[in-house]
């Protein structure tokens, strides 16, 4: 994923970056320092795009800055029907959209990004009937593809040559399941939980966009009650602890979730 400038970041990125956005027509210094007048630009430049905007400006926004296609990337809509739907303020779903997403639904070849877990291989090909014997049999074969242990990440888009391997080699439906899909990163074994008809419906709706993959990431809030109302709830640490797991304290999810609620609800008071 490209670097992200925000406030605090210097450098050439952030004077082309403001020089962009002065071309654009938005009042900015052009002098490599990314300050209040920075963010306020970008996130006023976002607004005009449709874009989310948290005054972050990542590649979605750099992309837009430069007249390329964006119609596969989040919109605020997105995120608005997104809080809608869920009962709760924007700047809840803006919030979750910032700490827990990858930031981009896409890699640079233009697929979904992924992440394939050889572990949930291991276990998925038991669900689909194969014994556990033969599990490891074929783990002893294929140990970067189905394994009792977590590992094997190739990262990037190589994750789908992994993903292609496993497939053809060993199961397909087990091993669209045994990936985590999009912004959010959603186990493909949840497709049935998520009302897809299966594993490949769920994993060719998450290469439509990154509102395709925003509504599975809804889905899946709306089917854990717990979840759901630790997010209407704004309960933080219990929210991260039931979608991070027990590592959440030690990654500060539940800081960074309130830290960023705080911050776009006072940025959408100040807009009122």
């Amino acid at each position: 994923m490209s670097e992200l400038l925000t406030i605090g970041s210097r450098g050439l990125a952030v004077r082309n970056l403001q020089a962009a956005l002065k071309l654009a027509g938005f009042a900015v210094a052009v002098d490599g320092d990314f300050g209040e007048q920075t963010e306020r630009a970008v996130a006023a430049f976002q607004r005009r795009a449709g874009l989310v905007n948290d005054g972050v400006a990542g590649p979605k926004t750099l992309a837009a800055l430069h007249g390329y296609d964006t119609s596969r990337y989040l919109k605020r809509k997105d995120l608005q029907q997104a809080a809608d739907r869920l009962g709760v303020p924007l700047a809840s779903v803006m919030a979750v959209n910032q700490v827990e997403s990858r930031g981009e639904g896409f890699a640079s070849n233009g697929r979904p990004v992924i992440l394939f877990e050889r572990h949930v291989m291991f276990e998925r090909l038991q669900a689909h009937g194969i014994t556990e014997r033969t599990a490891d049999n074929l783990a002893a074969q294929y140990p970067a593809l189905v394994n009792r242990k977590p590992g094997g990440y190739i990262g990037g888009t190589a994750e789908h040559q992994r993903l292609a391997q496993a497939q053809q080699l060993l199961h397909e439906a087990a091993a669209l399941e045994s990936a985590s899909w999009g912004l959010f990163q959603i186990m493909g074994y949840h497709w049935q939980r998520l009302g897809y008809h299966d594993a490949q419906h769920f994993a060719d709706t998450m290469a439509l966009s990154e509102a395709a993959q925003l509504d599975a990431f809804v889905t899946f809030i709306e089917t854990d009650p717990a979840l759901h109302k630790a997010l209407k709830g704004r309960k933080w640490a219990e929210f991260a602890r039931r979608y991070n797991g027990p590592a959440y304290a030690k990654n500060l999810y539940d800081v960074k979730l309130a830290r960023a609620y705080a911050g776009f609800a006072s940025q959408q008071e100040q807009a009122a």
